[in-house]
């Protein structure tokens, strides 16, 4: 699994012009699946989103986590991030997983979360067309990767 976490101090989700997630201060989570992601990359993705301190505690300086400061959360599904961009100008998304395999990861996935959350979360719609808007605050972003547990 691939994930792109953004801090964000507000964010949505917009499907065929309707807001369908809304959230404030929290984090924007885009996740991509690939065929061989498990149980384990989904415990391991989850807990690191959860427990990422990069919230400013009173002293300013990014020692708190989303638990830590309630935040809230947003998790969008986005195959392109296996894009694979090594030949041509087109990227090939081979990597990304059918959605016969990845909608039962991706709800695993928000379960897991919501359990280690301790809340529930939002969603965008997987495979539809959506429109994300979000205010990045830090701005912060932070890749992951669990294959390489980074």
């Amino acid at each position: 699994m691939k994930a792109v976490i953004q801090r964000v101090s507000e964010a949505s989700v917009k499907i065929e012009n309707e807001i369908v997630a809304s959230i404030q201060k929290g984090v924007l989570v885009l996740v991509g699946i690939e065929d061989n992601d498990s149980k384990e990359d989904i415990e391991w993705l989850s807990s690191k989103i959860v427990n990422l301190r990069i919230f400013e505690d009173d002293n300013k300086v990014m020692n708190l986590s989303l638990k830590d400061v309630n935040g809230e959360m947003i998790v969008v599904s986005q195959f392109t991030l296996h894009a694979s961009t090594k030949k041509g100008n087109r990227p090939s998304y081979i990597k990304a997983a059918k959605p016969e395999v990845a909608v039962p990861i991706y709800k695993n996935f928000i379960k897991q979360i919501e359990i280690d959350l301790g809340n529930s979360i939002q969603t965008g719609q997987f495979g539809a067309d959506m429109k994300v808007s979000l205010t990045n605050d830090g701005p912060v972003t932070i890749i992951f990767n669990t294959k390489i547990k980074e």
